[in-house]
């Protein structure tokens, strides 16, 4: 038996995790590999192409749906020992990211806050087998808000089960949401939440991450056809589903059709009945149905 409120057919989690909401390094990439020297223009102009936090509030507000972003306060690679410096893995990992403390970013946090989107914790790479980091950038974060969070995302989905989720719960977060693969989607199974210790601690397996998706099928509207198929099978399964949109593909302009897809996915699940919502606001419903039973 799943833990699908009664009056829903099924549960779509949504989340975002806020890796690089700057365009930076990437810019000469793609002018480069893609010989459109337009790639350029954010570096030279006020013009933020991953900058998606407006689009993502107005567009879930329009169909009267919230979130869970994820934030992540990664080491910059300056931090890291001179030979990182020269390793491309480095680069990809380190570079480019964000202060989580810049007065834009705090901006960006209490806004989302105060308009009912949940603010999670995106765990750092190297952070899900250091206890100490987890709980400082847990704090942190918490300190920006002004309240305790609820849960998060490990970056690049890092796990060691079930260490990294007894880290967690330690640190006073109630769930997890790493559980899943950046290179497949669906269900695998798991059609509810997993409680790996069999108390209030949680985990939501992750069933569509929009790379895995999009990158899996040979167009859009295959990859449409794919989630309508996911969210039967939630449908007939009273399933927890949980998907993944990371801020910068909401930028039609670059990633054309993501948005889109984003979008007809929510209405999709709204029209069949289904809860749509923040993976903390069902932990609350969650624990609250659980304490009632």
């Amino acid at each position: 038996m799943t833990s699908v409120p009664d009056d829903a057919a099924f549960a779509l989690c949504l989340t975002h995790d806020v890796d690089r909401p700057y365009k930076t390094y990437q810019a000469p990439y793609y002018a480069v590999t893609e010989r459109d020297p337009s790639q350029l223009r954010s570096l030279v102009t006020a013009e933020r192409p991953y900058w998606q936090f407006d689009a993502i509030r107005t567009l879930e507000a329009e169909l009267g749906v919230r979130s869970s972003f994820y934030f992540l306060n990664e080491k910059p690679l300056r931090e890291k020992p001179p030979r990182e410096w020269v390793r491309p893995e480095a680069w990809q990992l380190y570079a480019g990211r964000y202060d989580i403390t810049d007065d834009e970013i705090v901006d960006a946090i209490r806004t989302l806050d105060r308009g009912g989107w949940e603010i999670g914790l995106h765990g750092s790479y190297d952070s899900y087998d250091d206890r100490d980091r987890l709980a400082a950038e847990k704090a942190t974060l918490e300190s920006i808000l002004g309240h305790e969070i609820v849960g998060g995302r490990q970056h690049y989905l890092n796990v060691d089960r079930p260490r990294t989720w007894r880290y967690h719960r330690e640190i006073g977060l109630r769930y997890d949401a790493s559980l899943g693969s950046s290179d497949d989607y669906g269900f695998d199974g798991r059609y509810d939440v997993v409680r790996p210790f069999d108390d209030e601690f949680v985990v939501f397996p992750l069933t569509i991450m929009e790379t895995a998706l999009v990158e899996n099928t040979p167009s859009i509207d295959r990859a449409w056809s794919e989630c309508r198929r996911l969210l039967t099978e939630a449908a007939e399964n009273d399933a927890v589903a949980t998907v993944l949109w990371h801020p910068r593909y909401m930028n039609e302009a670059e990633f054309p059709g993501y948005r889109r897809l984003y979008r007809r996915l929510i209405e999709e699940a709204l029209a069949m009945g289904a809860w749509v919502g923040p993976c903390g606001e069902y932990y609350d419903r969650l624990e609250t149905v659980t304490a009632n039973a």
